[in-house]
């Protein structure tokens, strides 16, 4: 959203001269479909997911992936409990987004599994959180 300034120069809208990106990017690796979809079932119950076109572990077809991924909007959503949720093997994500973004969805994986920070790059305008997931 653009605002006129006197000169005739334009505004950007708060939000955005904030940099405030809501969305993130979650990468889960080296785990089995289940896991991967017990992952993102705990993040749907709190955040809409960005990318539904995209195949999720449900959908998958031949030989198991490496690597699962789906955006998330932190922006809004139905904010349930998030309650301890089994995995067969620890799991290992990598979230990548906005500050604020990373930070809200590291709370939410935190009241499901046990978690472990692995590692974390900072850059300008985005984070990047290596976490490693765990049953409780």
């Amino acid at each position: 959203m653009a605002h006129e300034r006197p000169g005739g120069r334009e505004e950007m809208s708060d939000v955005y001269d904030l940099n405030i990106d809501t969305d993130v990017n979650v990468h889960l690796s080296d785990c089995r479909k289940e896991d991967a979809q017990a992952v993102f079932d705990v993040l749907g119950r709190f955040y809409q997911r960005e990318d539904m076109a995209t195949p999720g572990p449900e959908a998958a077809t031949g030989p198991t992936p490496t690597v699962w991924t789906a955006t998330f909007d932190t922006a809004g959503g139905r904010h349930e409990e998030a309650v301890p949720t089994h995995l067969t093997a620890p799991v290992g994500a990598t979230l990548t987004g906005g500050y604020h973004a990373v930070d809200e969805v590291e709370k939410v994986l935190a009241a499901g599994f046990d978690i472990q920070s692995l590692q974390a790059v900072s850059g300008d305008q985005e984070t990047e959180a290596r976490l490693l997931l765990a049953s409780r």
